[in-house]
Protein backbone atom coordinates (compact mmCIF):
# COMPACT_ATOMS: atom_id res chain seq x y z
CA UNK A 1 0.00 0.00 0.00
CA UNK A 2 3.08 2.29 1.02
CA UNK A 3 4.13 2.41 -2.86
CA UNK A 4 0.67 3.15 -4.08
CA UNK A 5 0.11 5.88 -1.62
CA UNK A 6 3.76 7.52 -2.86
CA UNK A 7 2.90 7.27 -6.54
CA UNK A 8 -0.22 9.56 -6.04
CA UNK A 9 -0.35 12.94 -7.10
CA UNK A 10 -2.97 15.71 -6.13
CA UNK A 11 -3.11 19.34 -7.87
CA UNK A 12 -6.32 21.86 -6.67
CA UNK A 13 -6.91 24.82 -8.25
CA UNK A 14 -9.03 27.47 -6.45
CA UNK A 15 -11.37 29.15 -9.68
CA UNK A 16 -13.78 32.09 -10.21
CA UNK A 17 -16.66 31.68 -12.08
CA UNK A 18 -17.51 33.57 -15.09
CA UNK A 19 -15.74 34.40 -18.64
CA UNK A 20 -13.46 31.90 -19.18
CA UNK A 21 -13.75 29.49 -16.71
CA UNK A 22 -13.77 26.76 -18.90
CA UNK A 23 -11.03 27.66 -20.98
CA UNK A 24 -8.78 28.16 -17.96
CA UNK A 25 -9.06 25.00 -16.52
CA UNK A 26 -8.51 22.82 -19.52
CA UNK A 27 -5.35 25.09 -19.65
CA UNK A 28 -4.73 24.08 -16.40
CA UNK A 29 -5.74 20.21 -17.16
CA UNK A 30 -3.42 20.08 -20.12
CA UNK A 31 -0.10 21.44 -18.25
CA UNK A 32 -1.23 18.74 -15.30
CA UNK A 33 -1.67 16.19 -17.73
CA UNK A 34 1.78 17.05 -19.67
CA UNK A 35 3.41 16.82 -16.18
CA UNK A 36 2.04 13.43 -15.45
CA UNK A 37 2.33 11.49 -18.63
CA UNK A 38 3.40 10.72 -21.77
CA UNK A 39 1.07 12.52 -24.24
CA UNK A 40 3.16 11.45 -27.48
CA UNK A 41 1.57 8.01 -29.53
CA UNK A 42 -2.29 8.32 -30.15
CA UNK A 43 -3.36 6.76 -27.22
CA UNK A 44 -1.44 9.73 -25.20
CA UNK A 45 -3.57 12.35 -27.46
CA UNK A 46 -6.68 10.61 -27.42
CA UNK A 47 -6.22 10.22 -23.00
CA UNK A 48 -5.64 13.82 -23.32
CA UNK A 49 -8.46 14.83 -26.10
CA UNK A 50 -10.95 12.66 -23.49
CA UNK A 51 -9.74 14.29 -20.67
CA UNK A 52 -9.88 18.06 -22.04
CA UNK A 53 -13.50 17.51 -23.45
CA UNK A 54 -15.13 15.95 -20.27
CA UNK A 55 -13.56 19.22 -18.31
CA UNK A 56 -15.00 21.35 -20.58
CA UNK A 57 -18.65 19.78 -19.85
CA UNK A 58 -18.21 19.52 -16.63
CA UNK A 59 -16.94 22.82 -15.96
CA UNK A 60 -19.74 24.27 -18.74
CA UNK A 61 -22.25 22.44 -16.88
CA UNK A 62 -20.98 23.86 -13.82
CA UNK A 63 -21.45 27.39 -15.03
CA UNK A 64 -25.02 27.00 -16.68
CA UNK A 65 -26.99 25.21 -14.18
CA UNK A 66 -24.83 24.89 -10.81
CA UNK A 67 -23.85 28.08 -9.53
CA UNK A 68 -19.64 29.15 -9.33
CA UNK A 69 -17.25 26.39 -9.79
CA UNK A 70 -15.17 27.25 -7.09
CA UNK A 71 -12.33 24.61 -7.81
CA UNK A 72 -10.88 21.62 -9.81
CA UNK A 73 -8.79 18.96 -8.49
CA UNK A 74 -7.04 16.30 -10.40
CA UNK A 75 -5.74 13.48 -8.65
CA UNK A 76 -3.47 10.53 -10.33
CA UNK A 77 -3.06 7.13 -9.39
CA UNK A 78 -1.89 3.88 -11.12
CA UNK A 79 -4.15 3.25 -13.60
CA UNK A 80 -6.62 6.30 -13.38
CA UNK A 81 -6.61 9.91 -13.42
CA UNK A 82 -9.77 10.77 -10.86
CA UNK A 83 -11.15 14.71 -11.95
CA UNK A 84 -13.62 16.98 -9.50
CA UNK A 85 -14.95 19.85 -9.94
CA UNK A 86 -16.78 21.42 -7.40
CA UNK A 87 -19.69 24.28 -7.81
CA UNK A 88 -22.11 26.18 -5.13
CA UNK A 89 -25.21 24.59 -6.47
CA UNK A 90 -27.47 22.30 -4.70
CA UNK A 91 -28.94 20.39 -7.93
CA UNK A 92 -28.36 17.01 -8.86
CA UNK A 93 -26.86 16.72 -12.32
CA UNK A 94 -29.63 14.88 -14.66
CA UNK A 95 -30.05 14.56 -18.26
CA UNK A 96 -32.59 16.89 -20.36
CA UNK A 97 -34.46 13.44 -21.37
CA UNK A 98 -32.72 10.89 -23.84
CA UNK A 99 -29.67 11.92 -26.02
CA UNK A 100 -30.37 13.27 -29.47
CA UNK A 101 -27.13 13.80 -31.22
CA UNK A 102 -29.04 16.41 -33.59
CA UNK A 103 -29.51 19.01 -29.90
CA UNK A 104 -27.31 21.82 -29.99
CA UNK A 105 -26.31 21.09 -26.65
CA UNK A 106 -27.20 18.84 -23.80
CA UNK A 107 -24.22 16.50 -24.65
CA UNK A 108 -22.55 16.68 -21.70
CA UNK A 109 -23.42 13.96 -19.18
CA UNK A 110 -23.84 11.56 -22.17
CA UNK A 111 -20.43 12.10 -22.98
CA UNK A 112 -19.40 11.66 -19.42
CA UNK A 113 -21.16 7.93 -19.42
CA UNK A 114 -19.73 7.26 -22.87
CA UNK A 115 -15.86 8.45 -22.17
CA UNK A 116 -15.12 8.19 -18.19
CA UNK A 117 -14.43 4.61 -16.73
CA UNK A 118 -16.81 6.25 -14.15
CA UNK A 119 -18.68 9.36 -12.87
CA UNK A 120 -20.78 10.54 -10.21
CA UNK A 121 -21.35 13.70 -7.48
CA UNK A 122 -21.27 13.83 -4.19
CA UNK A 123 -23.31 16.87 -2.18
CA UNK A 124 -20.80 19.09 -0.14
CA UNK A 125 -21.42 22.04 2.00
CA UNK A 126 -20.96 24.12 -0.46
CA UNK A 127 -22.84 23.03 -2.96
CA UNK A 128 -21.78 20.03 -4.91
CA UNK A 129 -18.68 17.93 -6.70
CA UNK A 130 -19.06 16.19 -10.08
CA UNK A 131 -16.37 13.61 -10.73
CA UNK A 132 -14.86 11.44 -13.16
CA UNK A 133 -12.52 8.78 -13.72
CA UNK A 134 -10.32 7.87 -16.82
CA UNK A 135 -8.03 4.94 -16.94
CA UNK A 136 -4.61 6.13 -18.04
CA UNK A 137 -1.26 4.50 -18.58
CA UNK A 138 0.55 3.33 -15.21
Amino acid sequence: MEGAQSRTRTRRFPLEGGPGAVGRCRDLTRQVLADWFTLSGAAGRVMAQDVLLLVSEVVTNACRHGGAPYELRLDRAPGRLLVQVSDTGPGQPTPHGPHRAARASGHGLYLLERLSSRWGWVRREAGKTVWFEMTVPE
